[in-house]
């Protein structure tokens, strides 16, 4: 029988999965709720496999992994988490993780999948992983991407093409997959040269001389913009974001790319508008992709935690009376600490009262919760530029620009998001870089395609 070790700060996700396991998996399963106590578990204990959840208070799974990766363990990890993004994802398999599994609405068939992946990663553990089922890996997670991304191998062939990258650029995949020699650039570029993903690994000075503008650097991850020219002389300007790939051993195996044409700033890159406070929170559904299972967590988010937190509302938006609102706040999150609008409407209240640490780690915590919600994200970035221009602290106002650059990934309308990316790289000396921040905030402005989703919190009366 098989010992695996399922760690989940979710108390339902645990007893599902180990009952699952137990039942229909012939598994000896072990659980914790902390990644903390689980480092402590696996150094007394060895596990045929363990299952990891990625966000996790304190310490991450992420984190959690790279410990025991840096410590020479190899035992087979599955990470089984709400948050299914390719970024996540990349990040994982980077760092050793065997497979990837996203929590999804058919618990049956997903730990049955569950099941599978443990026994298929104790299997392979003595063979090792390939680089081909790294790439098999980010070829699937690619092709369920909504965004328009690809992937490269050492070579500089492209392994993976997705649909919306194939309306994006016009090209099929079917005659893109396999070409190399910066054939991929062409539809883009207008001609063969380096893209974003063949510079992910090259310092600044060769993107710059490659004409790219670099908006941040993080883990590996570039993100950038260049303008292209058009046969008939019209710009165009295409934003890009490159992440190198690694095996199981560290070693470099290739690339992914997204691309997004910004030209025209079209607004259609959110795929839903929040809707208002009168039902249930745009960043919820977020919540509930988090969680979708465990149908106790939805029965907290009603009655007196929503009481408090519309009272909460009523004091601080409609009254001003912001350390009422607090309070009421934190009566909601005593509880249920998982409502992200919670924390993200505390920490707006702290600001105002200038305790700006305290509405850091505030926004922090409902970015956390929901990592690409327009709102908390642009908040959180907003706090950090205020504490990194009062502290002159160059590091802050690092973070800062990679939370604006976030912003204007989830959406190139937000012309406040382009030009907050200006101040701040303006105040740590990149000018260079922050001049066409500025320039597109002011495009967008004076083409009035300006465009931020908030929460319309008048609706609550």
């Amino acid at each position: 029988m098989l010992s695996v070790l399922v760690i989940d700060d979710e108390q339902d996700i645990l007893e599902l999965v180990q009952h699952f396991l137990e039942r229909y998996g012939d598994m000896q399963v072990e659980t914790s709720r902390s990644t903390k106590e689980a480092l402590g578990i696996v150094t007394k204990k060895e596990y045929d496999a363990i299952v990891l959840d990625c966000f996790m208070p304190e310490l991450t799974g992420i984190d959690f992994l790279k410990i025991l990766r840096a410590k020479g363990d190899t035992t087979p990890i599955i990470i089984f988490t709400g948050v299914g993004r390719e970024n996540s994802v990349i990040e994982a398999i980077n760092n050793g993780a065997d497979f990837f599994l996203k929590k999804g609405d058919d618990p049956k068939a997903q730990f049955r999948m569950l099941a599978h992946m443990i026994h298929q990663a104790i299997d392979r553990k003595s063979v090792g992983r390939s680089i081909g089922t790294s790439q098999r890996v980010i070829t699937e997670v690619i092709s369920f991407s909504p965004e328009a991304m690809f992937a490269i191998d050492r070579e500089g062939r492209v392994v993976a093409w997705n649909g919306p990258m194939e309306e994006l650029s016009g090209v099929a995949a079917e005659v893109m997959v396999g070409k190399g020699d910066h054939e991929y650039t062409v539809p883009f570029l207008g001609k063969k040269a380096p893209m974003l993903v063949d510079l992910v690994l090259a310092p600044d000075a060769d993107l710059v001389e490659n004409n790219y503008t670099i908006i941040s650097r993080e883990k590996g991850t570039v993100i950038g913009w260049i303008k292209a020219t058009k046969p008939e002389g019209s710009d165009r300007i295409f934003w890009m974001r490159a992440k190198p790939l690694y095996d199981g051993k560290g070693g470099f195996i290739g690339a992914v790319g997204s691309v997004r044409d910004i030209t025209d700033v079209a607004g259609e890159t959110l795929k839903g508008v929040p809707s208002q406070l009168t039902g249930v929170p745009a960043s919820e559904s977020a919540l509930e992709e988090k969680v979708p299972v465990q149908g106790g967590i939805f029965d907290r988010l009603t009655g007196k935690a929503r009481s408090a937190y519309k009272q909460g509302v009523r004091l601080y938006y409609l009254e001003g009376k912001y350390e009422e609102g607090i309070q009421n706040f934190d009566r909601a999150i005593e509880i249920d600490p998982n409502l992200a609008y919670v924390w993200n409407d505390r920490g707006l209240c702290l600001k105002e009262l200038g305790r700006f640490d305290e509405a850091q780690k505030s926004f922090e915590r409902a970015v956390e919760l929901v990592p690409r919600d327009e709102e908390y994200v642009y908040d959180y970035g907003e706090v950090l530029e205020i504490i990194g221009i009062m502290r002159r602290d160059n590091k802050i106002l690092e973070t800062a620009i990679r939370t604006f650059a976030l912003v204007t990934e989830i959406n190139p309308n937000n012309a406040n998001a382009w030009n907050h990316l200006g101040v701040c790289m303006k105040e740590i000396g990149r000018n260079e870089e922050s001049r066409p921040a500025f320039e597109l905030a002011r495009r967008i402005k004076r083409a009035k395609k300006d465009r931020m989703f908030l929460r319309k919190r008048e609706a609550v009366k």
